[in-house]
């Protein structure tokens, strides 16, 4: 046999294997079992769509790369060409693989019994989270899953993923170290920021603003420049705070409280702020949006966790002028009106009324006796009650840990039937589902 004939017929067996292995990629919903309440349908409907476009896609490409082996074309090339067109089909092939274990992790977790019911809650909770009066913007389906690791993670929806396609969903992964605690909402809404970050464009409308303000020139010029690195996380620590109060502040202190040598290190390459001066900030945006003695209670929690006696001169003095421009800096952010917002500015666009710690503080009288009143309640508002509580003094932590299961349960249950309801028969939403 001749080298090109040979060449042919090597790469149609491989072309062919592709194919064999190709139908070997099955619908999640042939192959994950889960109970009704551990769903999610909309993300769940997402994914499958996306998967079934790529196999669909790459099936095309494959068969055309056959005919086109077999055909008087291919006939004619090289056998470099031959190969060189098989191995862009062949990591295509592995891309959609890339795409489709992404997605198993997800949902494969919805068939552990508990586990997938606690993960739909969550579900619940992140889009609670992410949805703000006034119709800005259109929030994608947002699905979470439990990895190891002390902080959460998002892989934003409508970014590219490992095939170069756009994800359909939010995935966002929670550390298993969180669960179960009000202290998951920190770490979940946190992530949820991100996914608004970019859907308001806030992250490059903010750039803009402290790039102007790096003209100061002097000390205050490193602030800025270092306040405009860390804006991403900085503006999903906002999100956070406001969604669901003192719970954000706790929350980040339990996940940054690490070795001194961390705690206070400055690496001008990582999007996260030096951790010292991130929890100062997140105390400084709570006590902006809702003012009380706590945030300075907090505040100085952490100092005494963290001194700064001992750090070198040099270093009290960076975290001296950060913390100087902590107050313009958020009055900056507070204040800050993208263009999405339609005029808005993000203090006024967030739903920040509701959640001052004298109306939790009423709520959480009337809730800690009517479970049913909680559950009628949204998500984030429940874990800003819970947080506000136990910074209070009044929930232990036993209690909270069973509370948040159970609702996050409810939660789980209550999205499930919905989604079993024909439309022409659903009731308004937030009615209770006893279980």
């Amino acid at each position: 046999m001749i080298p090109q004939a040979m060449a042919a017929a090597t790469l149609l067996h491989e072309a062919q294997g592709l194919l064999g292995r190709l139908d070997r990629v099955r619908p999640f919903a042939l192959s994950v079992p889960m109970v009704s309440a551990a769903g999610a349908p909309q993300a769940h409907g997402a994914i499958e769509h996306y998967v079934a476009e790529g196999r669909r896609q790459l099936r095309g490409m494959i068969q055309a790369y056959i005919r086109w082996l077999g055909g008087p074309l291919g006939r004619l090339v090289p056998p470099a060409e031959m190969n060189r067109r098989f191995v862009f089909l062949r990591m295509r092939f592995n891309a959609l693989l890339s795409d489709f274990d992404i997605f198993a992790d997800v949902l494969t977790q919805r068939s552990e019994h508990g586990l997938g019911v606690l993960l739909a809650g969550l579900d619940a909770f992140a889009a609670d989270a992410l949805a703000i009066p006034g119709a800005f913007y259109k929030s994608p389906p947002v699905i979470c899953y439990l990895d190891r690791g002390p902080g959460a993670a998002i892989r934003r929806a409508r970014t590219r993923l490992p095939g170069g396609r756009e994800n359909p969903v939010a995935i966002i992964r929670v550390p298993r170290e969180r669960m179960v605690g009000s202290g998951i909402a920190s770490s979940l809404v946190h992530e949820v920021g991100h996914q608004a970050a970019n859907m308001l464009n806030l992250v490059a409308s903010l750039k803009i603003i402290l790039k102007g303000l790096q003209r100061t020139g002097g000390t205050m010029r490193l602030a800025w420049t270092l306040w405009e690195r860390w804006i991403s996380e900085i503006v999903a620590d906002l999100w956070s705070v406001a969604m669901v109060g003192i719970s954000s502040s706790l929350g980040l202190m339990g996940v940054v409280s690490l070795p001194r040598s961390f705690v206070f290190r400055v690496a001008l390459n990582d999007p996260h702020p030096v951790p010292w001066i991130r929890v100062k900030l997140s105390c400084a945006m709570g006590r902006a949006l809702y003012p009380d003695p706590q945030w300075d209670s907090v505040a100085k929690v952490w100092e005494a966790f963290y001194p700064t006696t001992g750090l070198e001169a040099a270093g009290r003095r960076l975290l001296a002028i950060l913390e100087s421009t902590i107050p313009s800096f958020v009055d900056i952010l507070l204040n800050h009106r993208p263009k999405l917002l339609r005029g808005n500015s993000l203090k006024e666009a967030l739903p920040v009324n509701e959640r001052q710690p004298a109306q939790l503080r009423r709520l959480w009288q009337v809730w800690r006796t009517e479970a049913a009143h909680m559950q009628r309640a949204r998500p984030s508002l429940v874990f800003a009650v819970l947080g506000q509580a136990k910074v209070d003094g009044l929930l232990e932590a036993d209690r909270e840990s069973r509370m948040v299961g159970e609702f996050l349960k409810h939660w789980a249950l209550a999205r499930g039937l919905w989604s079993l309801v024909p439309c022409d028969q659903k009731v308004r939403p937030g009615v209770s589902i006893l279980y």
